[in-house]
């Protein structure tokens, strides 16, 4: 098997401050760095989709598709990668295939060219609308596997699953380790399997939190992988992903080397280093590696979201408690991925089990949405005794839970009016209505003198680009942005890899 240089999809505008800095890094903090960023020669960039959708408008007062437009002025040269949550869009429930569709159609048009489609349960069925969506519109669809560890959840389950994403039109297949979870040689099995019995090239993204990212990365290439996930280095580590400049010198020299800049990243990353300390506020506090993530499987986000509920409800000193109880309540639940929403409705239950001193007294709707299943066929049968304490004798659904709700766009349309100047408003509005509405309101009210800044921002800078000299090839012949850029097609294979 002959091995092609190895790709990096960089996730400093996306996932790394998701993780690190609770989705806070505003937009004109990434501009003035975008054009460096262009000129690295990253087989991607992941900067958008996750949390920073609604995060942008609930607490940035950011229209989150005017950061795409901003970006894509100064990024040219480069792929714009984004997060799908499959049929839940970029919400935490599901949503009508119309506002789906729609949401596709906007995003490819302002500028996104990967999309990341994942599944909390790794339901297919949660997964095809979007993939077709993505598909009709040409872009990248990445079908993702969101990797746990559980007795129903092995290597030939996912080899199974990444060949039906293949078939529902998925150009690349992403193993998504939204915990940090998965061990080297584990790493080295499962990418050797789906290069061997797929036949598509393989993403890997990992976090850092058990420790074990950097070496998972590396056998990941030794085992062919096309391209691996990493973060600058100063928004890296910790519960985000490795160092992209360590991955870089590690494999110089090599017959994998990325060909990438170091002297270019340095750069970028003490740029980074410099914005950090603004959002130091919302770190979590964690010093290092944190194994409790191998003990209880739970990821880092989802630690410090167990403290917040644990503190609202005066409860912080039955941490350990609840600590213990998740993996009891995600086994009765049929051992969902602890992504996002599962995560959350897991978390929710095992602390609610914990502090009212009786399992299931308390059941949030989620859970029960959940156990009806609202959200997806889990991964295992559901225990019968905590469906019966949670949903009576109510049976659950049987079909793909999108084919139950009513078309959302035009009542969307119909109720936020005049607020909306454009069609990116309206599906703004049907995925948080509750937090688009004052957003609009405050422009309308003309309190968006911050977006007229981050516009002019970045017409100043795209001028700068566009008079300095072409950017620089990258160190390996072959491999500068204008090469890459041109052999990319959006096809099932990639001319380059």
């Amino acid at each position: 098997m002959t091995l092609n240089p190895v790709q990096l999809c960089d996730t400093i505008l996306r996932d790394a401050h998701q993780s690190l800095l609770a989705t806070r890094m505003r937009t004109d903090d990434m501009l003035p760095i975008a054009s460096k960023l262009d000129e690295v020669g990253f087989w991607s960039v992941e900067m958008w989709g996750g949390a920073t959708f609604d995060s942008a408008m609930r607490f940035l007062n950011e229209n989150p598709w005017d950061r795409v437009r901003s970006l894509k002025r100064l990024m040219p040269n480069t792929r714009f990668q984004m997060l799908l949550r499959g049929q839940n869009v970029v919400g935490y429930k599901h949503y009508p295939d119309d506002v789906l569709q729609a949401f596709v159609k906007q995003s490819k048009a302002v500028g996104i060219d990967v999309f990341r489609v994942f599944d909390a349960l790794n339901d297919v069925r949660n997964m095809e609308a979007a993939m077709r969506f993505v598909n009709e519109v040409g872009g990248h669809a990445q079908g993702s596997i969101c990797y746990t560890i559980s007795p129903v959840h092995t290597i030939s389950q996912y080899v199974i699953l990444a060949r039906q994403l293949r078939d529902l039109g998925a150009n690349s297949i992403a193993i998504k380790d939204m915990a940090g979870m998965i061990a080297p040689y584990d790493t080295y099995e499962l990418v050797g399997e789906l290069k061997t019995k797929v036949g598509l090239p393989v993403q890997f993204h990992t976090h850092y939190t058990s420790g074990m990212a950097m070496a998972s990365a590396l056998k990941a290439v030794e085992a062919g992988v096309d391209i691996v996930d990493t973060a600058i280095s100063s928004l890296s580590g910790l519960t985000a992903q490795p160092p992209t400049e360590s991955l870089v010198a590690i494999l110089r020299g090599t017959p994998r080397d990325t060909g990438l800049n170091l002297n270019l990243l340095a750069e970028i990353s003490g740029y980074f280093g410099e914005v950090r300390k603004k959002y130091q506020t919302f770190e979590s506090g964690l010093q290092g590696v944190d194994v409790r993530v191998l003990q209880f499987q739970i990821p880092g986000g989802m630690l410090s979201n167990l403290t917040s509920q644990l503190r609202q409800q005066g409860a912080a000193h039955r941490y350990e408690e609840v600590l213990a109880e998740t993996p009891r309540v995600r086994e009765e639940m049929g051992f969902p991925p602890l992504v996002t929403p599962s995560s959350q409705i897991v978390g929710t239950q095992a602390t609610l089990n914990v502090v009212t001193g009786q399992r299931y007294k308390v059941v949030p709707e989620e859970v029960k949405n959940y156990v009806r299943g609202y959200y997806g066929r889990p991964p295992a049968p559901i225990d019968p005794e905590v469906r019966k304490l949670v949903i009576g004798d109510e049976q659950p659904i049987s079909c793909r839970p999108a084919d139950l709700l009513e078309p959302g766009m035009d009542k969307a349309r119909q109720d936020v009016g005049e607020l909306a100047r454009d069609e990116q408003d309206v599906i703004s509005y049907a995925l948080f209505p509750q937090v688009a509405r004052p957003f609009l309101e405050r422009r309308a009210a003309g309190a968006d003198e911050h977006a007229a800044v981050i516009a002019a921002i970045a017409a100043s800078l795209a001028v700068q680009v566009d008079q300095r000299p072409a950017a620089r090839p990258c160190q390996k012949a072959g491999q500068g942005v204008n090469s890459w850029k041109q052999a990319w097609r959006p096809s099932r294979q990639w001319t380059n890899l």
